[in-house]
């Protein structure tokens, strides 16, 4: 998670001449400092691993979230997908899967898009990147699956994962 240097030192500052009784020092980059950490509402951080049901389909990654105001972002997610499953589809063996869903800000909490970004990796023991990108969100979540080489349905689905969400203080946006 990003952190301003300068934040945490002009705070120390203060805070220290306020301890020993100076009256701190009101300068311009002082006010400059205050003004851009209530002003920050970017986020960045890993996510996962998070698995499948079974544990045959693992993902994990990072997420990049920069505002250019209260409600405009831009939110980047990398990631790997892991196919864990060794089995032939002859045998039952699945493919990875991962799909995620955003919120965005018109929507009410927890009122998902119906659009909706997935991937599918088929190569046991392997694994395969990703990278996307999407604008004006609120939320995101993340769920692992298994799904078949030629099925539309994924199963073994393990549960949804916030990587962002606003409205919860873990993520230091501040409205």
């Amino acid at each position: 998670m990003r952190r301003s240097v300068r934040t945490v030192i002009g705070l120390a500052a203060t805070t220290a001449a306020l301890a020993v009784g100076v009256p701190a020092l009101s300068t311009a980059a002082n006010a400059s400092t205050a003004s851009a950490a209530s002003a920050s509402s970017d986020y960045d951080g890993y996510w996962g691993p998070y698995w499948s049901s079974n544990h045959l389909a693992k993902a994990k990654g990072y997420i990049d979230v920069n505002y250019d105001d209260d409600e405009s972002n831009s939110v980047h997610i990398t990631g790997k997908l892991w196919d864990l499953d060794h089995r032939t589809e002859d045998e039952g063996g699945k493919c990875a899967y991962i799909k995620f869903r955003v919120q965005n800000w018109e929507d009410e909490e927890d009122d998902w898009s119906s659009s909706f970004k997935s991937y599918k990796y088929c190569g046991a023991g392997g694994y395969k990147q990703f990278n996307f990108y999407r604008y004006d969100v609120a939320q995101v979540q993340a769920k692992v699956c298994q799904i078949g080489l030629n099925s539309s349905y994924p199963v073994k689905c393990g549960s949804w994962h916030d990587l962002y969400n606003a409205y919860d203080d873990d993520y230091d946006y501040e409205a």
